[in-house]
């Protein structure tokens, strides 16, 4: 049972959805809980369509927007059902945390609650606004309103019809509305991003030293007591005088005291420092002076808040990063693409070693031509302007290597770099690549990489975004169950080794815990790869499996496991244990490809009546009580069926299945 998939993964989805609505009805009427198919499908298709794909990760944005946002939108349905919304939802969560299924990382089963809670009078309120509808939804509940069953087969075509011929009544003020929210907004469907893989930060302690160390840091306290309260005079252009920005200039230590300039303007680490401060409101402009703001005092006083938030608006300040060229364009073109550009290329490095700069410098101008319309111009000033933006690029390394966000070397490139330029789905243009090929051979070039403090930075920001973003350790006190779910789908194998290792670590918490989060594991597939994850993670207990041989509960994912990896011979087996395993076998193929899927495949088998394989299944004895009542009621029963009335099984594309857009985000 995976809870993730790709946006190219639409059927393996579907099949996922459909188990996860099925289990999870079921286990919520056992209970006596609120339940409804409809809402429960919706919840996993919101978090499927959302910019990480996590369908067990719930947090208060994730709540927020399922309840607020999508429901409203997307779902049609009656008042009375969609008036169900918040509890379903709340069944839905509690469905994940007792199956072992819920992300960790997410809100906690009880924060939740708290927060579905506080959403009912703004749900109420969002179900009450039609304006907040989807065109689909809006016209689907035009029918409803109009009595149209839209159950019946061809109901909403004669609705259609009726439509356009004019006989159907509908609210032009609220069409108009939803059509100019989806022109403005686009509708509520978020691009999926590329995952990041996990990282590694130092104690709190020692990104705190680094924040107060940072050279940017100290200029913006600097200035801003040079500022003072009084503040400064300004010129009658809004800058400094040429006097006072030497001045402060030799304070901050920033070289440019000893030029010899007509305006402060020309002095351009100053003009950042002094547009940094504007934008963090350290400073302001009134009546022809800077003036220090009382209010920034406890941010002064905080290096580490101050740095976190200098790196949160640098990418607004690409017009001073940036230098302007002789040429007609009225800025550098780097500049009107930074707030792009920056955010872009720290995720490029986000997680990797030294990065050579070429190597950035050409897939920012090839990013920078697809926002500006440059085929038509000059050989030589297309040239220029990227040899433009190469030196801006420059210029934001050395603003970021200030702040402490990049640490700049030089050396030699990883071959790593070079081992893709031949490749047939290359993105650069031929004369990149030759570029690269030349310049990366190179024994000395201009290197870079996130420092810790960048690496926190940009993984803040990738959350601020709803982006999938692990740090080694955050997993130290999960449930195994959940532990071994997020380390089976979201890490490498060399940081699930760390990542289990250090949850070992703990006191309380041994390989036992984990071994009976296996067994109480609900689903075989996910029980497969939780298994699988302990085998590989621990390489000094190779033996573990051969040493479960005989659990009763793991016996048939242990077997199936030490087959597929050669060690262990299927004659071996006694015939109950090959029993076992043939249901191991089939049940993972009913989570896999539903009832129907698995029914073909019994039909295809051969060797005489597939019922009667189904019936020594259920009689086998394996331990998943669940999978085998679903084996009983969804295949044994309808194969009798078929038996006693010969009909061909027509597999069906379960309700609501569709495709999904493939897109992707760095």
């Amino acid at each position: 049972m995976r809870t993730w998939f790709g946006p190219d993964e639409a059927e393996e989805f579907e099949a996922a959805k459909d188990l996860l609505v099925r289990r999870c009805v079921a286990w919520a009427e056992e209970r006596g809980q609120p339940v409804d198919g409809l809402l429960l499908s919706a919840a996993v298709d919101a978090r499927h369509e959302s910019r990480d794909g996590r369908l067990a990760y719930w947090d208060d944005a994730g709540i927020s927007f399922f309840l607020l946002r999508y429901v409203p939108y997307a779902v049609t349905a009656s008042r009375e059902e969609l008036d169900l919304g918040p509890e379903v939802l709340r069944t839905y969560l509690h469905y994940l945390d007792v199956t072992g299924l819920r992300d960790p990382r997410g809100a906690t089963l009880a924060e939740a609650e708290e927060i579905i809670a506080g959403l009912r009078a703004s749900y109420e309120a969002a179900l009450d606004d039609p304006t907040l509808r989807g065109l689909a939804t809006f016209w689907a509940h035009t029918a409803l309103d109009q009595g149209v069953d839209l159950t019946v087969p061809g109901a909403f075509e004669r609705f259609k019809r009726d439509l356009d011929n004019g006989r159907v009544p509908y609210d032009e003020q609220v069409l108009e509305k939803i059509m100019q929210n989806r022109i403005v907004h686009g509708g509520i469907g978020e691009e999926r991003a590329f995952p990041q893989p996990p990282v590694s930060l130092p104690p709190a302690s020692e990104l705190a030293e680094a924040a107060e160390r940072s050279r940017t840091v100290q200029r913006l306290i600097k200035l801003t007591d040079w500022v003072g309260k009084d503040g400064r005079a300004l010129t009658d252009a809004g800058n400094l005088r040429v006097a006072d920005a030497l001045e402060v200039s030799a304070l901050l230590g920033t070289g440019e005291d000893r030029l010899t300039v007509r305006s402060a303007t020309d002095l351009p680490q100053l003009n950042l420092l002094l547009a940094w401060a504007r934008k963090l409101r350290l400073t302001r402009i009134s009546k022809g002076r800077l003036l220090r703001v009382a209010k920034a005092a406890p941010l002064l006083r905080d290096p580490e808040a101050l740095w976190r938030r200098a790196f949160e608006v640098l990418p607004e300040l690409g017009q001073v990063v940036t230098m302007p060229v002789a040429t007609w364009r009225p800025e550098p073109v780097l500049a009107e693409v930074f707030d792009e550009i920056l955010p872009d290329v720290l995720n490029t490095m986000y997680g990797l070693d030294e990065m050579p700069v070429i190597r950035l410098e050409e897939t920012v101008w090839l990013a920078c031509q697809e926002y500006f319309v440059l085929d038509q111009e000059d050989d030589r000033l297309r040239d220029l302007w990227r040899r433009e933006a190469a030196r801006d690029l420059g210029r934001m390394f050395e603003v970021l290597s200030d702040l402490g966000a990049v640490e700049l070397t030089r050396g030699p490139a990883d071959p790593l770099y070079t081992s893709d330029l031949d490749h047939d789905d290359q993105l650069l243009p031929p004369d990149a690549v030759e570029r690269l090929r030349t310049a990366l051979a190179e024994p000395d070039l201009p290197l870079a990489r996130l420092t810790p403090l960048g690496v926190r930075g940009v993984r803040e920001r990738l959350l601020a975004e709803g982006r999938d973003a692990p740090l080694l350790g955050e997993l130290a006190t999960a449930p195994p169950a959940e532990l071994l779910g997020v380390l089976a789908q979201h890490y490498p194998p060399e940081d699930a080794v760390a990542e289990l290792r250090g949850w070992l670590a703990r006191p309380g918490q041994d390989l036992e815990r984990l071994l009976q989060a296996v067994r109480d594991c609900p689903f075989r597939t996910r029980a497969g790869a939780m298994l699988r994850v302990l085998a590989d993670a621990l390489p000094s207990e190779r033996r573990l499996l051969h040493d479960l041989r005989h659990d009763p509960v793991l016996g048939p994912v242990v077997w199936t496991q030490l087959i597929d990896a050669g060690e262990l011979e299927p004659g071996s087996l006694s015939e109950r244990e090959n029993l076992l395993m043939g249901a191991e076998s089939f049940l993972s193929v009913l989570e896999l490809a539903g009832p129907e899927g698995l029914v073909e495949q019994l039909k295809r088998m051969g060797g005489g009546d597939p019922s009667e394989f189904v019936e020594a299944i259920l009689a086998s004895g394996h331990p998943d009580v669940v999978g085998l009542r679903e084996l009983r009621e969804l295949v044994a029963e309808p194969l009798r069926r078929t038996a006693r009335h010969p009909l061909r099984l027509v597999p069906t594309r379960p309700p609501g299945a569709r495709g999904r857009r493939k897109k992707r985000k760095r």
